[in-house]
C-alpha cells in the first residue's frame, strides 16, 4: 500500500520500513544511529529535496538516539555515565552552539550548495569510520585548560556537521572521546548519545522556525514507519555485532558512504 500525503512520488510502506530496518542494522553494527546511511536513501531513493531530507533525517535520528541510550544501560550503567559529566558538559558547550548555527546555515543554503556540502561531509565521515574507529582507549591527548578548549572547539564543529546533515554526530564524537579524553569505546558510545540528544534537539528547534519544517506534518506515516524500522534494525545489528569483524565491516560501510555521497553529488 502506498503512503498518502507525500509530496514526492508514492512510497510503499514495506519499502519504507525495510529501508529503515536495513539502515538501523548498519548503524547498530558500528554503534551509530544510521543517519549517515539514511540521508542518501531519503534523497536518492525517496526523492526528497536536500533540506527536507535533512529535517526528516533529524526527526528519525532523534527517536533512535533517545531509545539507544537505555538499550545500552546493561553494558554501560547510568552511574558510570554520570561519573563523566564534565566531559559531556565540555563537548556540549561547543556542540549546542554549533548545532544552532549549522541549522541556520542549512536553511539559507541553495539546494545545490546543500547537496555538495552533504556529499563532502559524507566523504569525510567515511574516512573517520575507517581510521577513527580503529583507535583504542588510552591516555588523553591533552589535559587541563587545553583539553577544555579543544573539547569545546571539537564540539562546535561536530554540532555544525550534525545540524547540516541531520545526524547524531556519533561517528565524530566517538573518535573525539577516545582520542581527546582517553575513554574506552563502550563508554564513548554512551557518552556520545548523551551529547548527541541535546545537540540534535537544539538543531531541531532551529529548523522548526523554517517553513520547510512542515515536511514532517505532510509525511507523518513515512516518518513513523522508517523510525520504527530503524529501531528494529538497530536492535538486530547490535545482536550481530560480535559476528562481523571490524577489519571487514568498517571498509565495507565506508565504501557504502562513498557511493552514497557520489549519488548525492550527482544531484548538483
Amino acid at each position: 500500500m502506498d503512503l498518502p500525503g507525500n509530496t514526492a512520488p508514492p512510497r510503499s510502506a514495506p519499502v519504507v520500513f525495510g529501508a529503515g530496518a536495513g539502515i538501523g542494522a548498519l548503524g547498530g553494527l558500528i554503534g551509530l544511529g544510521g543517519a549517515e546511511f539514511r540521508l542518501p536513501v531519503l534523497i536518492a531513493l525517496f526523492r526528497f529535496p536536500a533540506l527536507h531530507a535533512v529535517i526528516l533525517n533529524k526527526a528519525m535520528s532523534l527517536v533512535v538516539v533517545a531509545t539507544a541510550l537505555p538499550f545500552r544501560a546493561s553494558a554501560v550503567p547510568f552511574t558510570l555515565i554520570a561519573d563523566h559529566w564534565m566531559i559531556i558538559a565540555n563537548l556540549l558547550a561547543g556542540s549546542l552552539l554549533g548545532a544552532w548555527f549549522g541549522a541556520g546555515w542549512a536553511t539559507r543554503l541553495r539546494a545545490q550548495s546543500l547537496y555538495r556540502v552533504i556529499a563532502f561531509l559524507m566523504f569525510a565521515i567515511a574516512a573517520v569510520l575507517v581510521f577513527g574507529h580503529g583507535f583504542s582507549a588510552g591516555r588523553p591527548l591533552v589535559t587541563g585548560p587545553a583539553q577544555a578548549l579543544a573539547g569545546a572547539g571539537a564540539g562546535f564543529g561536530i554540532g555544525i556537521v550534525a545540524a547540516l546533515m541531520g545526524v547524531a554526530g556519533g561517528e565524530l564524537l566517538i573518535p573525539t572521546l577516545v582520542l581527546l579524553y582517553g575513554a574506552d569505546i563502550k563508554l564513548a558510545g554512551s557518552l556520545s548519545l548523551c551529547i548527541s540528544l541535546p545537540t540534535m534537539l537544539v538543531g531541531f528547534a532551529r529548523y522548526s522556525r523554517d517553513q520547510s519544517f512542515a515536511v514532517l506534518g505532510r509525511n507523518r506515516l513515512f516518518v513513523l514507519l522508517m523510525a520504527a524500522g530503524s529501531i528494529a534494525g538497530s536492535f538486530v545489528g547490535g545482536r550481530l555485532l560480535g559476528l562481523v569483524p571490524d577489519a571487514v565491516l568498517l571498509p565495507v560501510l565506508a565504501a557504502i558512504l562513498v557511493l552514497s555521497a557520489a549519488k548525492i553529488w550527482r544531484h548538483t
